[in-house]
This record gives structure tokens, C-alpha cells and sequence, in this order.
């Protein structure tokens, strides 16, 4: 196994036949492989339920972090989700909906809306599954959106904090 420029785990054929007869009820969901061809022709995949084989491309980083902005693994229910109205809809005040308004164009802007399903994705999965994760830390606390989906407890309206220093 080695990493790749990406910081993934690239596996060759030998590292994959080892790791799937050491354990062979494990179903594996991707994996990145060395030589998807070699791999393929020389394996039976039907004997390994849900492998996916990416080819690796020559592409620069910047590519590669532009081809998977929106490779994201996210239910439909969620993808479908009209995030922004979720958002607005936690609001209680005026004064909650301006700030809400303000960062969500401040998100669009970036096009940060799958980010923003993802969180409420993950947040909804950590309850459902009672995980325990922490109150906030550092640049997070000053987005109050953040603060809407649950990825943080900490009310930046209340302690005046601008969203300027999350979205630098």
C-alpha cells in the first residue's frame, strides 16, 4: 500500500487479495487501486460485493480536489433537502433570520450548500446513533448557521461574533 499525492490509500492487487481472504465477510465500499485492469481481469468481482475501482488520472491537486467537491456520499433525502429553508426555518427573531440570510449568501457564494446537507447528514447520523462530539472550537463558533444545524452549541448572535472569521 502506498499514498498518493491526494493523501488516499492507493492498494495493489496483492494488498487487496490479502486484506479480502483475511477478511471475507467485510464488504468493502471503494478503494482505490493500483491497476484497475490487472485488477479486474484477474479477480472475480462478483465474490466482492459493492468494490468500486477507481483508475488513477494524472491530474494536479487543485483537479482533483475540483473533481471531488461534489462526489459526495450523501441520501438522497438529504441531497434533495432545500438546506437553506431548513436553515431559515430554526429561526425564532428577526434578528436570527438576517443573520441566518446573511451567511447562507455568504455560503452560496462559495457553493457550500452540499457542505451544509453533509453536516446535517452527519449531525442527524451522530444523534440517531448517540455520538458525543463537542461544544465547539475554534473559527466554527462564529458561524450561527453552523450553530442552526447543530454542529456546534455555542449562539454567535449571543456573543457577537462575526462570521467574517469562519469564512476568511
Amino acid at each position: 500500500m502506498i499514498t498518493d499525492k491526494f493523501g488516499q490509500q492507493v492498494y495493489s492487487e496483492q494488498d487487496l487479495c490479502d486484506f479480502y481472504f483475511k477478511n471475507p465477510d467485510l464488504q468493502l465500499h471503494s478503494v482505490l487501486v493500483e491497476n484497475p485492469i490487472t485488477f479486474s481481469r484477474d479477480l472475480d468481482l462478483e465474490n466482492i460485493p459493492n468494490l468500486i475501482h477507481y483508475q488513477l488520472e494524472n491530474i494536479s491537486v487543485e483537479q482533483f480536489d475540483d473533481k471531488c467537491r461534489n462526489n459526495w456520499f450523501l441520501p438522497k433525502e438529504y441531497m434533495d433537502m432545500d438546506i437553506a429553508q431548513f436553515v431559515l426555518d430554526q429561526c425564532t427573531t428577526d434578528a436570527e433570520l438576517q443573520r441566518a440570510g446573511k451567511e447562507l449568501l455568504m455560503f452560496q457564494e462559495r457553493d457550500m450548500f452540499v457542505l451544509l446537507k453533509y453536516l446535517k447528514y452527519l449531525v442527524d447520523t451522530m444523534r440517531q446513533n448517540n455520538i458525543v462530539w463537542g461544544v465547539g472550537r475554534g473559527s466554527s463558533v462564529a458561524s450561527f448557521v453552523l450553530f442552526l444545524l447543530g454542529v456546534h452549541r455555542i449562539n454567535s448572535l449571543y456573543y457577537d461574533l462575526s462570521i467574517e472569521e469562519f469564512l476568511k
